[in-house]
């Protein structure tokens, strides 16, 4: 019996070892660390994650000093090394005598005493660092199960439990990723992968959907923002996790899948059938709205959304010889993904000044990127377009284009997930997805949990038009003798045959009719943009787009 515990409490301490901060050297120099490689994986969340993966750099393994850890502690990531623990007597000159009456050299004072006994306390609490106590009771636990429960179990997987269970403790994006999870990820940059088409996280319990993919299985079914997945297939969701419901979501491109799904405004639950298919996914449209003026539809970011762009912008431009007037960017259901992307979007549109930082607690973690010169559409105005379903890299260009008054927001409050997740390999074929910061927009706005509010409100819903009347009313040119124009044009044929925008999509409508306003008005910087806070961190190499 004791034999199990003493085995599973090595096992998590070895496991533990590079994410706790351990016992400083008390005779020996302190230096940094070995820099780990970047364990990023530029690309789209696979299918099924709670949010976009963020393009940073990985944290050191130890994962930073603790907050009263000492300043020149081995643990220190990017701390120059200091040179060792200053000796007691450094407020004397080098090759000093002795205060006392004589050169020889003196026996150690109390000051030296104190010093000794203070350089022991820290290398005790150092070592004291890993929590001996609680890994006791774990291992005890661990020893229970395996002699106890009703059947047997591996060790691996009780381990590979205690892992995810202690990452799910943090916040609902950090996990754990094995084999099969770690690979989606890395497929999932591709931006081709199979399923429905939905982006998904957990709430409550339960699977709530993010955001519809454009052009898929999910969004063809009906499949909202917002919309929380009680049942699939029959099994009930509360209690999974969120990668064992992925797992059941997912399956052979054909076959179909019944979700029951509890959506805001409806009394009973919904049941929808949605037949799987390889998702592949065009993050980037454009069209012309009307002469002069372009529409341009970001569904999430992926490697090459910004390239995508640039070249939907140019075909813009080709389209309206006269030059585009402005654009309406659509983000609206936009999950995220990759960080350098939504940089890159948030470039394209910007001359100078900062476009987004992050915090974290590691110096690694630390990062800010800012905008190069060259404004693709010369200062034409832009209105960008969001909604509950868009999130992380949608709300850092939202974030960045407003606070550089840039851009005017519109549509309804953004979901609001600002953390940083860092992709951490352990091995060749597992990772951590771990949060290591949050993002800030260039005036300091947090948008974790907070979202952007956009500038003028739009809310969800449909335009009826009204029936045309058999009536027409009476106007000047209808009066006899009325006075001829000799400058007027005949009118166009065919002008009203397609259905007003109003009637396809309300709030694109309204934010066409925004768009022209700002366009007659001559843009929408009216102030300086904000200077960055206090609080941004030291420059960080600016991001190339």
């Amino acid at each position: 019996m004791n034999r199990l515990p003493l085995r599973s409490l090595l096992a998590l301490a070895l496991l533990a070892a590079p994410l706790l901060p351990g016992p400083a050297a008390a005779d020996e120099p302190s230096s940094p660390p070995a820099a780990q490689a970047p364990g990023a994986i530029p690309g789209a969340t696979p299918p099924g994650t709670t949010g976009p993966i963020r393009e940073v750099p990985a944290a050191p393994e130890d994962g930073g000093p603790a907050a009263d850890e000492p300043a020149a502690s081995d643990n220190e990531p990017t701390a120059p090394d200091a040179g060792g623990e200053e000796p007691a007597t450094a407020d004397q000159p080098p090759g000093a005598p002795d205060q006392g009456e004589t050169n020889t050299p003196p026996a150690p004072t109390a000051d030296e005493d104190e010093a000794a006994v203070d350089d022991t306390d820290e290398t005790e609490a150092g070592a004291e660092a890993l929590p001996l106590d609680d890994l006791r009771v774990f291992a005890e636990v661990f020893g229970r199960i395996k002699s106890d429960y009703v059947e047997s179990v591996e060790d691996r997987d009780l381990l590979s439990s205690a892992i995810r269970g202690m990452l799910a403790g943090l916040d609902p994006h950090s996990s754990y990723l094995d084999p099969d999870e770690y690979r989606d990820l890395q497929v999932g940059t591709t931006g081709e992968f199979g399923g429905l088409g939905i982006e998904v996280g957990m709430e409550d319990g339960f699977v709530k959907v993010i955001a519809p993919i454009d052009d898929t299985p999910a969004q063809r079914a009906g499949m909202q923002a917002g919309d929380l997945i009680v049942r699939i297939d029959e099994k009930p969701v509360k209690g999974m996790s969120l990668n064992d419901a992925v797992k059941l979501m997912r399956g052979k491109p054909g076959t179909s899948i019944t979700l029951t799904v509890v959506r805001e405004g409806e009394g009973n639950p919904i049941t929808v059938k949605i037949e799987r298919d390889i998702i592949k996914v065009a993050s980037v449209k454009s069209r012309t709205l009307e002469p002069g003026f372009g529409y341009l539809r970001i569904s999430n970011f992926q490697a090459r959304t910004t390239e995508d762009m640039l070249k939907a912008i140019a075909k813009l431009k080709r389209e309206n010889r006269g030059g585009l007037q402005g654009i309406v960017l659509d983000l609206r259901n936009n999950p995220g993904g990759v960080l350098n992307s939504a940089v890159g979007v948030s470039d394209a549109f910007l001359d100078e000044g900062l476009i987004v930082y992050t915090q974290g607690r590691v110096e690694d973690s630390r990062l800010e990127f800012k905008a190069g010169p060259d404004d693709i559409l010369d200062g034409a105005p832009i209105v960008v377009l969001v909604n509950g379903g868009s999130a992380s890299a949608s709300e850092i260009v939202a974030g960045a284009l407003q606070d550089q008054r840039r851009a005017l927001i519109m549509g309804s409050q953004t979901f609001g997930k600002g953390s940083v997740q860092t992709i951490v390999p352990i091995d060749d074929r597992t990772a951590l997805k771990l949060t290591t910061a949050r993002y800030y927009t260039p005036s300091g706005r947090s948008i974790q949990a907070h979202g952007i509010t956009p500038d003028i409100a739009l809310e969800r819903g449909s335009l009826q038009l009204a029936s045309e009347s058999d009536l027409e009313p009476l106007k000047e040119a209808d009066l006899m003798r009325h006075l001829e124009d000799d400058a007027a044009q005949p009118a166009a044929e065919g002008e009203d045959e397609e259905a007003p925008l109003a009637a396809e999509d309300y709030q694109l409508s309204e934010a066409l009719n925004v768009l022209k306003g700002l366009s007659i008005l001559g843009g929408v910087r009216t102030t300086t943009p904000p200077a960055p806070v206090a609080s941004v961190p030291n420059p960080a190499p600016t991001a190339a787009r």
